[in-house]
């Protein structure tokens, strides 16, 4: 079942994806993202501990992860547990 995750994101890695400069997330894999997902994305600014009602939606269009057979061991590439999630280009 496809799911939506509100994600937490610092100014410096949600304003690129907010101008379609960056089209990918590494996170911790502990949400169990899939292809089809949505991420919503809530600016969060980290030096004030506040969000700041900025926000996105992508959806998971690849996933790389570090889990499973072939994967890379730790401290040669992504460490298990850990994914990076190709976005769509516009809100989904």
């Amino acid at each position: 079942m496809l799911k939506i995750h509100q994600l937490k994101s610092w100014p410096d890695y949600f304003e690129p994806v907010l101008a379609g400069l960056k089209n990918f997330e590494l996170r911790h894999n502990d949400r169990k993202f899939a292809v089809g997902d949505v991420l919503h994305l809530r600016e969060f600014d980290d030096r004030k501990g506040t969000y700041t009602g900025r926000e996105c939606r992508r959806r998971i269009t690849y996933m790389l992860d570090g889990i499973g057979p072939g994967a890379i061991t730790p401290l040669k590439g992504l460490s298990r547990g850990y994914a990076i999630l190709g976005l769509s280009a516009d809100n989904d």
